[in-house]
């Protein structure tokens, strides 16, 4: 039942993840996706534009930085925050929120100061997640 995730959609299963996705721009599989898969894609998307980020600020290109920094922050923020349902969530759902929280003001710090460290950090903080996130895969698509 989606009222135990933190990720509890308040419409209908996957329309809030499938909104939030289109407004960060990723396009590629939303249309078919379960709620569990947007979520994956959302990290992929991050975890993405962070690369991306981190070329750009290795190559010099400045322009290429703020736009990855840019899009990275809006996965989060538009995407990934804006998909806890912190009502429903409990403990879980109020620390992501505070996670992802830290990880928008690292990259935006990030992107002040053109700091591949602190954009390390931030893939530091989102992988474990997005393993995790991907080993409960066959439960949840499992359990429809």
């Amino acid at each position: 039942m989606y009222s135990a995730s933190p990720f509890a959609p308040r419409r209908a299963p996957g329309a809030v993840l499938a909104q939030s996705y289109h407004q960060v721009g990723v396009h590629t599989g939303v249309a078919g996706a379960s709620p569990h898969r947007l979520v994956a894609m959302l990290f992929d998307g991050l975890l993405g534009a962070i690369a991306q980020a981190q070329g750009a600020i290795a190559q010099g290109d400045v322009a290429g930085k703020c736009n990855a920094i840019g899009r990275a922050a809006r996965i989060v923020d538009e995407g990934l925050k804006s998909a806890l349902d912190l009502r429903q969530g409990g403990q879980l759902a109020a620390d992501l929120d505070s996670l992802y929280g830290y990880v928008s003001m690292r990259l935006t710090q990030a992107n002040l100061h053109a700091s591949a460290e602190m954009l390390d950090e931030c893939k530091r903080l989102i992988e474990p997640l997005r393993e995790a996130w991907e080993a409960i895969g066959p439960k949840v698509d499992g359990a429809r």
